[in-house]
């Protein structure tokens, strides 16, 4: 999905919310949920888009009308040694889409 797709879906009302999603390196990768799958969002070439801030996507964002944003950090357990089995958490903490400055 793209942003113009993502903006079509965001105005008819179908998108259920938007998920920034932290990754290895100190990038971000976006996601929207659409009747409970995740669409990647893709950049220009066709490859996950990336942005390097949390205001990097808001900007990206900006024209879009507000949604439900979430910023997603995976669960780490699974890379920690002597966790055992404990139910694998991920992260999600409501966000503004819009800046709070």
């Amino acid at each position: 999905m793209n942003l113009h797709q993502l903006n079509v879906e965001a105005r008819a009302g179908h998108v259920e919310e938007l998920n920034l999603i932290a990754i290895e390196g100190g990038d971000y990768l976006l996601e929207a949920r659409i009747q409970g799958h995740a669409h990647p969002l893709a950049d220009g070439r066709g490859e996950r888009l990336r942005v390097h801030s949390v205001e990097d996507a808001r900007q990206l964002l900006n024209a879009l009308p507000m949604l439900s944003m979430n910023l997603v950090h995976w669960s780490v357990q699974d890379e920690m040694c002597g966790m055992g089995s404990h139910p694998e958490e991920d992260l999600k903490v409501p966000i503004s889409q819009r800046s709070a400055w």
